[in-house]
């Protein structure tokens, strides 16, 4: 009985010490305590004012949700810079009336990450993703809101997952 006893108790004090190393988001930032994520300028060549704020904001806000780094304006431990380089408006649909009946907005994202602790995770890389809208609705208000939601959701992650996750 004190076989078993002991058994528990260090399966106990093992099982905490083994999962210390794993996240739940599936992230490792290893030493590292603070993250720089600068502002996305959008040199696209159709231009929406608010893109580069709302990104911008959509990465920092996933970054910190998901890790324990704390943002800084300057000498991160972490640091992603970059630009927006696609914003594009296509028909993918058609009706019988030759209008759009379906409609793609696709954004790219060119990312530069920099791991001041560990030089070898750096890279440069495009991150795009898109979302389809009813061709009889103007991309405005909560259309523009919708879409903006799966786009960055979608990019943000991978960009986490490139940096961080390792997938």
């Amino acid at each position: 009985m004190k076989k078993i006893l002991f058994g528990f108790a260090f399966l106990y004090l093992l099982i905490p010490l083994g999962c210390g190393v794993y996240s739940f988001t599936g992230g490792s930032t290893g030493d590292a305590k603070t993250i720089q994520i600068d502002y996305f300028p959008n040199t696209a060549i159709l231009v929406e004012p608010t893109l580069s704020q709302s990104f911008t904001l959509a990465l920092q806000d996933l970054f910190l949700r998901q890790t324990n780094l704390k943002l800084t304006d300057a000498g991160g431990d972490l640091h992603f810079e970059g630009e927006i380089t696609q914003y594009r408006i296509t028909p993918i649909a058609a009706t019988a009336e030759q209008t759009a009946a379906q409609n793609r907005l696709t954004v790219g994202v060119r990312v530069r990450y920099y791991n001041r602790l560990n030089e070898e995770d750096n890279f440069e890389q495009t991150f795009s993703f898109y979302s389809d809208y009813d061709g009889s609705l103007q991309l405005t208000g909560s259309v523009l809101e919708a879409a903006y939601e799966d786009i960055f959701e979608r990019i943000t992650q991978d960009i986490f997952n490139a940096a961080v996750a390792k997938w």
